[in-house]
């Protein structure tokens, strides 16, 4: 029996409040409205940003549905739809690709106006909920919200990829990967022979360090407190790990240190926090290095700084999803993983059903995880 056009009854993890586990509950999911499209999803990765959302660093309305690092398969879609249709498998875009906004025009962003970082409303972009719960409307979360067994996007948020691709692998294009490995070759367009420096050795940050290897970085330095992350660090491309625990000097004098006085070429803040943004631009050199902020800043915070260090002729950036346009990209990117130009399956330490959510975050918090994937 078809449900194209039903309400669909289904599990979903609502975050009602902030500082508390996430709890499955039985969920209403409407089905899509004209330009929409309903979403089963397969696979789904658990990112740091969903934590910041738990933890109140990132403020959004609550309660939510959260997740937006999936993969999954196309169960229905609204009038107007022509870009997927039911049976394909598609990966939702938490950046969406409008492909008529200034952004989406021009060469040099990604950041589609229709997106819902800025503001955080948490709805669609009507205006309007498709979640319902004990009678109450769910927020859904940065056009996506995938912690749950079925979602509904606007047609500017999803894009159809391979099918031969495995969804529990290409779930991390969604976010994680795509966000460090574009922040090195797309955002800074990191050249062969250049120094690097990673601080925070994540599952986005160890994205960079992929990212600055495959374009023939020379050296390349894993910056993280958690040396348990360093092995891993070097499999995947890390020249040199270094915990700034083990130092009495700020760090960005100690990789000055270990670059002969001269800083590194190209530094990627990957944690989110405003002192390690600061470090990672004072390490990158004076005149001619770009620091690039990839961590997602706890909201309301402020950074104050030496201006003398853009002076002499640093560039500071920022990067969102690694600055590809999503529709564009995700698809070649699914085809250069089938093509095994990069690896995902370092990234995945865990792969848990999605009843155990909490244990996945749980896992994330005490830096025994790099990805936890969630399979329904």
């Amino acid at each position: 029996m078809s449900t194209a056009g039903k309400v669909i009854k289904c599990k979903a993890a609502v975050a009602w409040e902030v500082k508390k586990p996430m709890v499955i509950e039985q969920i209403e999911v409407a089905p899509p409205k004209a330009h929409e499209v309903r979403i089963k999803i397969v696979a789904t990765g658990i990112c740091r940003s969903d934590d910041h959302v738990l933890s109140g660093a990132f403020a959004m309305p609550l309660p939510m549905v959260l997740g937006h690092e999936a993969a999954g398969v196309v169960e229905s879609v609204g009038e107007g739809v022509t870009c997927v249709k039911p049976g394909d498998h598609v990966i939702p875009l938490f950046v969406p690709q409008c492909g008529n906004c200034s952004s989406c025009r021009s060469t040099k962003g990604n950041l589609c106006s229709q997106n819902d970082l800025s503001e955080g409303s948490g709805l669609m972009p009507d205006g309007t909920s498709r979640f319902t719960c004990k009678g109450k409307n769910l927020h859904h979360f940065i056009s996506t919200s995938t912690f749950t067994e079925y979602t509904v996007v606007h047609e500017t948020s999803v894009v159809k990829i391979d099918a031969s691709a495995p969804l529990e692998k290409v779930c991390l294009i969604g976010c994680g990967f795509s966000t460090g490995y574009g922040a090195a070759v797309q955002t800074a367009k990191v050249e062969r022979g250049t120094t690097c420096a990673v601080f925070g050795l994540g599952g986005v940050g160890l994205s960079a360090v992929m990212g600055c290897k495959s374009v023939g970085a020379s050296r390349i330095f894993g910056v993280d407190i958690n040396k348990s992350k360093f092995p891993k660090a070097k499999e995947l491309g890390a020249t040199d790990c270094v915990n700034p625990l083990d130092y009495k000097k700020p760090i960005n004098e100690v990789l000055f240190d270990l670059t002969d006085g001269e800083g590194v070429d190209y530094s990627f803040e990957v944690i989110g926090r405003t002192d390690t943004m600061t470090a990672a631009l004072a390490s990158c050199h004076q005149n001619y290095g770009t620091s690039v902020i990839v961590g997602v800043p706890p909201s309301a915070s402020e950074i104050a700084f030496d201006p003398m260090l853009l002076f002499t002729g640093r560039t500071w950036k920022g990067s969102v999803f690694g600055g590809w346009k999503s529709k564009d990209s995700v698809p070649k990117l699914v085809s250069d993983f089938i093509g095994k130009k990069f690896v995902l399956d370092p990234l995945i330490t865990h792969t848990l059903p999605f009843e155990k959510i909490n244990e996945g975050f749980e896992l994330l918090r005490s830096g025994k995880s790099i990805r936890t994937v969630l399979t329904f």
